[in-house]
């Protein structure tokens, strides 16, 4: 036994420490979450217990549903747009037979990039006078648009800027998924004349079935804490056609200095993702079986 414990002690040293890291800077937060949910502080006097009165803050609020409705139809907005983008390039890049290297570097580059950045960019592209985008519409003929001042724009505008900010990562793992399928399955299909998208959907959606349950999954999580995007764009404008949860739990704790809504409100969204977690990867292991 000491034999043993000598044997793998650094193993449970580099255990311990991603225990700690795990306790200190996610267990203990959700904990305090919870705590602070149900309790009304500013964080300098002693903190009270009001029970569910935060709760009942927050869902008399008028816009409580509109930021839940806001943060699903992001949600959907991002599953059309930023869950078949990468897929899409992942699948042109495993096709190109030369600059791969360079192109991969492309298109993880905003990814490297801090978010502020990236969104700060995206403004003066959507700017309605001498905006990137309004100027390219104007080539072609095309009026400019408000992007960020038209409840029509706003919402799919941030979604486009968080899909150009995300489609790295996506991209490189999708690669690596369809790198990893068999040439033979490839060969097999053009054999019997199927084409590019024959191919694909015969063949590459089969064998990278797992890995897009998995990042579905993940990204309707991400996506549904989404924050810095209508935080620093619109600043939940215009008509709050962009306040999120995520956001308006940000307005309860830093500009209302109600800290407990926030914490209400943060405990909601962590229950529904919860429960959509649960709900997904039971489902996804009764198709597996």
């Amino acid at each position: 036994m000491r034999r043993g414990l000598r044997r793998n002690l650094t193993a449970y040293g580099f255990l311990c420490g991603a225990l700690i890291c795990f306790a200190f800077f996610s267990w203990y937060p959700m904990v305090r979450e919870v705590l602070l949910s149900f309790q009304k502080t500013n964080f300098v006097d002693e903190p009270t217990w009001v029970g569910w009165d935060n709760f009942l803050t927050v869902i008399e609020d008028s816009a409580f549903a509109g930021a839940w409705l806001n943060t699903v139809t992001f949600t959907g907005l991002a599953l059309l747009v930023g869950f078949i983008v990468p897929f899409v390039a992942a699948i042109v890049l495993n096709e190109l037979r030369h600059a791969q290297a360079y192109l991969r570097f492309v298109v993880y580059l905003p990814v490297m990039l801090p978010p502020a950045v990236v969104v700060l960019l995206f403004k003066w592209f959507y700017d309605p006078g001498s905006g990137l985008f309004n100027q390219a519409l104007g080539v072609v003929g095309i009026p400019g648009l408000s992007w960020l001042d038209s409840t029509d724009t706003a919402l799919i505008s941030l979604v486009i800027v968080s899909t150009w900010m995300n489609l790295g990562t996506g991209t490189l793992i999708y690669l690596a998924a369809l790198q990893s399928i068999p040439s033979d399955l490839y060969e097999a299909a053009e054999l019997d004349g199927a084409g590019l998208f024959k191919r694909v959907w015969h063949v590459t959606i089969p064998q990278t079935r797992l890995i897009l349950m998995v990042m579905l999954m993940l990204q309707i999580v991400a996506t549904m804490q989404v924050f810095i995007e209508p935080y620093l764009l619109t600043g939940g404008g215009p008509e709050n056609g962009t306040v999120t949860v995520a956001y308006l739990m940000y307005q309860y704790a830093f500009n209302f200095g109600n800290f407990g809504a926030g914490g209400a409100l943060g405990l909601m969204l962590m229950l529904v993702l919860m429960v959509f977690s649960v709900f997904y990867l039971r489902l996804s292991r009764e198709e597996q079986n």
